[in-house]
């Protein structure tokens, strides 16, 4: 009996080594909005997969919703990080449920904002500064070089640069000049760039209490599998949550 008994001890043991935080309580919780009343990126659902996965080997709990009936004080002081997935399209919100999301935010919650973050919300200015520019159109999907132009955040780091990359690449209108810029568009190197020398793809900043992280990559299902990209990410999540 006291062989099994030690056998079982043994065997849980080296089940809780094997798999890396095992019965250990999520460093935090993250919710994944994705809502879409205008364009529906089919990336979405790479993004979910990518963001769980994501969430088992770096230790955060991930649920998603696509329904604004959770944005309530209640359910959002659960969550360290909201990150809008590709939502689109005007009206998400109702006014409590704005209101809620400000509440969120005023009390030092983070919000990670990928590709389409920028593309809804445009009825609700105080959206527009929290997420730090509006998409106004973008050319085809093609090949261009970003050049990091901050390699001492977290989201951007372990990031070569130039960084050759084939995705949907936004042109913005209404830039919140206090954003910190992360990443930038060399428009000579593809078709279709109309902001310049000056061509933010990457940014984050501190908001009314809150941290924001937004990147405009993410159009693609391909990006949801790139080590370079979910790097990326995984660093504007930590930065969302409070980790410098």
């Amino acid at each position: 009996m006291k062989k099994a008994i030690l056998s079982c001890i043994l065997f849980i043991g080296l089940y809780l080594v094997a798999v890396p935080g095992a019965y250990s309580k999520s460093k935090f919780r993250v919710l994944v909005f994705s809502l879409t009343k205008g364009y529906h990126h089919k990336s979405i659902a790479n993004g979910i997969v990518a963001l769980q996965k994501m969430g088992e080997e770096k230790g955060f709990s991930v649920d998603t919703t696509t329904n604004p009936a959770l944005f309530t004080d209640k359910q959002l002081k659960k969550y360290k990080v909201i990150v809008f997935l590709s939502p689109t399209g005007n009206s998400l919100f109702n006014e409590a449920q704005k209101a809620a999301f400000q509440n969120y935010i005023h009390k030092g919650g983070g919000l990670v904002g990928i590709h389409a973050a920028t593309d809804c919300l445009y009825d609700w200015p105080w959206y527009g500064k929290l997420i730090g520019a509006y998409f106004l159109k973008h050319p085809k999907q093609q090949q261009a070089v970003l050049t990091i132009t901050d390699s001492t955040h977290i989201s951007t780091r372990d990031l070569k640069s130039p960084w050759v990359h084939t995705d949907e690449w936004y042109n913005f209108k209404d830039v919140n000049p206090d954003i910190h810029t992360l990443i930038t568009l060399d428009e000579k190197t593809y078709k279709g760039g109309t902001m310049g020398d000056f061509h933010p793809a990457s940014w984050y900043h501190e908001f009314e209490g809150g941290r924001v992280f937004y990147t405009v990559l993410g159009h693609r299902e391909e990006n949801y599998t790139d080590e370079a990209f979910l790097k990326h990410i995984w660093g504007g999540i930590q930065y969302a949550a409070g980790k410098d």
